[in-house]
């Protein structure tokens, strides 16, 4: 079991990063998060959902991402709501003050029954904690920290983050509010993201070792290179600068923004500066714009239209500018988006961006499955000649959207309900997250991009974002695994 000091003290890097040492030894492992709170969220093969972070920890594993390894995913919607995902399957929204009494139980045999599962089936279990195992007006509550470990048994880490100070205190004060019981668990303490000299910390960990108890079992240095984000703050971490970029994509920094996890590839491409600008900013003139997914698309579209940057939006297309919409940014970009039942909140139907002859509808049903499916558009299919013209992704959304000026705009793929593209094809607009993994098709996109600038096209002859991710799994392994010290919890 991992469990943090704090949110973000590292939690999800380290126990993906002991999913794959525990691979490389030649064990079967699982990850395991019995809630996440998340709006970057994967479709399993079997069209369950649950939270991206353990989709990238089955990675790490060598496995496939099962359902059993996130029964319980919280995404929030605004106003103290979140929508409940158990067992994979959208089940209610619920507010905060609500959530124990009606989900705890439930949860609970969720999560126990998918332990029972992924018990018969691997020889380890890598637990990850939500938050902080210590936070005592919640403990009566809290079904992914130490009730998790005590179920199990299991060894447990305590990490900490050191960089943002103040972290034998953190330490210190996370043992004496756990339970007697819940503290005798903890095997291990690890002090992560140190950037110094490591003499320095010394005394200190020997005050802290004689202090507690507990060893020390790794002190993990600052990560250059990192994994995909949980959640949408770390997104104000995303400011490297890449002096020899040639293009400038601008990714629309929704209030709830959702699966921004798909633009890790483009983050990849040495040639492309991603710009995450908040609707309150000023737009300027990226070589292109993404609107990326939301998990509450009207609210986040009136955020659009309040603010000005719908007007900034609307300005840029007009202009000629090339702007791509994906899930929730395919519905903001239609005429209209309307919403019957108040799904997302009050009933009614409101003015979308206008850029796109599409008009939604929401609906309470859910849609989750992965996609393989054949590009049609002409001007791809010539991009793209001598490449693999099938891409892959996944759906998570609500609603339903028509095309309601056929003539004015172009099927994007075989399945024509899954995106289309303006006559002038600077517009697009796709249900498809995960669809800039694919290697051709996204080199094709800003292909078309650097000829409106004059640059050399990039080379095709590239490999799926996922051979990419592998190779950051491993680096950020090999980093962790040579500060670390597993062998009194195995």
């Amino acid at each position: 079991m991992v469990v943090g000091t704090t949110s973000h003290a590292g939690k999800s890097i380290l126990t993906t990063a002991i999913c794959r040492i525990l691979k490389r030894q030649g064990h079967r492992v699982t990850p395991f998060k019995g809630q996440n709170m998340a709006l970057n969220a994967y479709v399993t093969a079997a069209g369950d959902e649950i939270g991206h972070a353990q989709a990238v920890q089955a990675w790490a594993a060598g496995i496939e991402p099962q359902v059993e390894m996130n029964p319980i995913l919280l995404k929030p919607q605004g106003d103290m709501t979140s929508q409940v995902i158990l067992k994979g399957k959208a089940v209610g929204k619920v507010q905060a003050s609500e959530y124990y009494q009606a989900y705890f139980e439930r949860g609970w045999q969720a999560i126990t029954a998918a332990l029972a599962k992924l018990q018969r089936e691997f020889d380890w279990i890598v637990c990850e904690g939500a938050g902080s195992p210590a936070e005592i007006n919640l403990k009566h509550r809290d079904l992914t920290n130490m009730r998790v470990a005590k179920h199990l048994n299991a060894p447990t880490l305590l990490v900490a983050d050191i960089d943002r100070g103040g972290v034998f205190a953190h330490i210190v004060g996370t043992l004496e509010l756990l339970d007697p019981e819940e503290r005798a668990l903890i095997r291990g303490i690890v002090i992560n993201k140190f950037r110094g000299q490591r003499s320095l910390l010394d005394s200190g960990i020997t005050w802290l070792e004689e202090r507690t108890g507990i060893p020390v079992l790794g002190v993990i240095p600052w990560l250059e290179q990192s994994l995909p984000a949980e959640d949408s703050l770390d997104l104000f971490e995303r400011r490297r600068l890449k002096p020899q970029a040639q293009l400038t994509i601008a990714v629309i920094r929704l209030p709830r923004i959702a699966n921004f996890t798909d633009f890790d590839p483009l983050e990849a491409e040495p040639s492309v500066q991603l710009q995450f600008i908040s609707p309150e900013g000023t737009l300027g003139q990226p070589d292109a714009v993404i609107l990326p997914g939301s998990k509450t698309t009207i609210a986040d579209l009136q955020s659009l239209q309040a603010s000005g940057m719908a007007t900034q939006l609307q300005a840029y297309s007009q202009a000629g500018g090339r702007i791509l919409g994906i899930c929730g940014g395919l519905q903001m970009l239609g005429q209209t988006i309307a919403d019957p039942d108040g799904s997302e909140g009050s009933p009614g139907e409101f003015p979308g961006l206008g850029l796109l002859p599409l008009r939604t509808t929401m609906t309470g049903a859910k849609l989750t499955r992965q996609r393989q499916v054949q590009l049609t558009l002409p001007h791809y299919v010539a991009a793209l000649v001598g490449i693999d013209l099938v891409v892959q992704g996944y759906e998570i959304h609500q609603g339903k959207t028509e095309v309601v000026e056929p003539d004015a705009v172009q099927p994007w793929f075989e399945d024509p309900d899954l995106g289309i593209v303006s006559a002038d094809q600077r517009t697009l607009a796709t249900y498809l997250h995960g669809l800039f993994d694919n290697g051709s098709w996204r080199r094709a996109w800003l292909n078309q991009i650097r000829v409106q600038k004059n640059l050399p096209p990039l080379s095709m002859n590239i490999p799926d974002y996922k051979v990419y991710r592998e190779q950051i799994l491993d680096q950020v392994t090999d980093a962790i695994a040579v500060h670390l010290n597993l062998q009194p919890l195995l």
